[in-house]
């Protein structure tokens, strides 16, 4: 197996897009060789514990309504043609993310990583739902097959926070600026949400060096 490591946030739109992509080309070639997992990455770090209001918060980073209505129009274009049911509008909340990164690397160690991630954005940008809430947090673990009771313990505790801060900073300065982020093999960088078609070519360019 190849490792693909998944530099990612639940909260980036591209994010969603790009997994979507990526799910739809491993769906067409079972055989891949992909043993991916899920890396930290804070698009928006400082956000108090509790969040931000959303709308207002783009507004402010990007110049005002007019410009947030044009980039929420171009992710539906995007969104549409990748068969995403993606809604820029739907959230309410800008959550701070750190709790939600805790639970993908509490996921990866009971195995359910690929299913807690899918739920999270799944969660965020089709229902709308405060992933920065750790009751939200709890239910989707639960709905993945995790314990609820024993994430709202951890949740509760500062368990884990310090490693994720730490991955984070060490994915910035080995030069991760922006997500989706893939690392192939630790060694080949693929960068954005790329369509099914380039990773269809990845997956038959490492089975043919097989």
């Amino acid at each position: 197996m190849i490792r693909l490591d998944i530099f990612s946030d639940p909260v980036c739109p591209w994010c969603f897009v790009g997994k979507a992509n990526l799910d739809r080309a491993l769906a067409a070639h079972p055989d891949h060789p992909f043993r991916i997992e899920w890396q930290p990455f804070q698009l928006n770090p400082d956000l108090p514990p509790e969040g931000v209001d959303k709308r207002g918060y783009l507004e402010a980073k990007f110049g005002g309504p007019d410009r947030v209505n044009a980039i929420h129009e171009r992710l539906r274009e995007v969104a549409r043609a990748a068969g995403v049911a993606l809604d820029p509008d739907k959230p309410k909340r800008m959550p701070n993310t750190l709790n939600a990164h805790r639970l993908i690397h509490w996921a990866g160690i009971e195995g359910r990583q690929m299913a807690v991630v899918s739920a999270l954005f799944s969660a965020y940008w089709t229902g709308g739902r405060d992933i920065g809430q750790p009751r939200v947090l709890a239910d989707i673990a639960a709905a993945c097959g995790m314990d609820r009771a024993a994430t709202l313990r951890l949740l509760d505790s500062e368990a884990d926070a310090d490693d994720i801060r730490a991955r984070d900073a060490d994915a910035r300065a080995k030069g991760v600026n922006s997500v989706p982020t893939f690392l192939i093999a630790q060694h080949y960088v693929v960068s954005g949400a790329q369509p099914p078609e380039l990773w269809a070519q990845v997956i038959e360019e490492l089975r043919a060096k097989e």
